[in-house]
């Protein structure tokens, strides 16, 4: 099916890639490389800590790759996790950034065990967004989940200065 999708021989797929794993494992690394790009992108022009935070949010959710085809893919990627050790170590590598650049971005607005806490929540509404929009393609458009997530995020720095406001 790859081999005919992409225009080429089995033979050529099996040339570069052992088996379908290896393939997926490469297309998931690929994946991966094209989103940190569009975060870097993004995070080079931030000049704010929230600009910071509005890079890393926004970049997950570029309007060509928050797609279903690649959320179906990603969905792939999580179901294999509990199996292979090489899936694993690509969503370790994925939520380790994105728990570093979410992090550099809260720094100075919250508390460490408050920005360690928000950046969870963050990625886990980044997951989360991902996941609904491959069961359901059509479900969330790229502008919601941004909403969702900086919504979240918004929500978390006010109660932390309501918090100190009131201690």
């Amino acid at each position: 099916k790859v081999a005919a999708q992409a225009g080429a021989s089995k033979g050529i797929v099996l040339h570069y890639f052992r088996n379908k794993q290896e393939l997926f494992e490469h297309a998931m690394r690929e994946a991966n490389a094209v989103l940190c790009q569009a975060v870097i992108a993004r995070l080079r022009r931030a000049r704010t800590p929230m600009e910071r935070m509005d890079a890393v949010i926004e970049g997950n959710f570029e309007e060509h790759l928050f797609q279903p085809p690649l959320c179906h893919a990603w969905l792939s990627l999580c179901a294999e996790v509990p199996r292979d050790e090489k899936m694993a170590r690509i969503q370790r590598v994925i939520h380790a950034r994105m728990r570093s650049n979410l992090l550099s971005g809260l720094h100075g607005l919250a508390s460490p065990a408050d920005a360690d806490d928000i950046a969870l929540g963050v990625t886990a509404l980044i997951d989360g967004l991902w996941l609904r929009l491959g069961l359901q393609p059509g479900s969330v458009s790229r502008e919601q989940a941004v909403r969702q997530v900086k919504n979240y995020v918004a929500g978390r720095l006010a109660l932390r200065e309501l918090a100190s406001a009131g201690a």
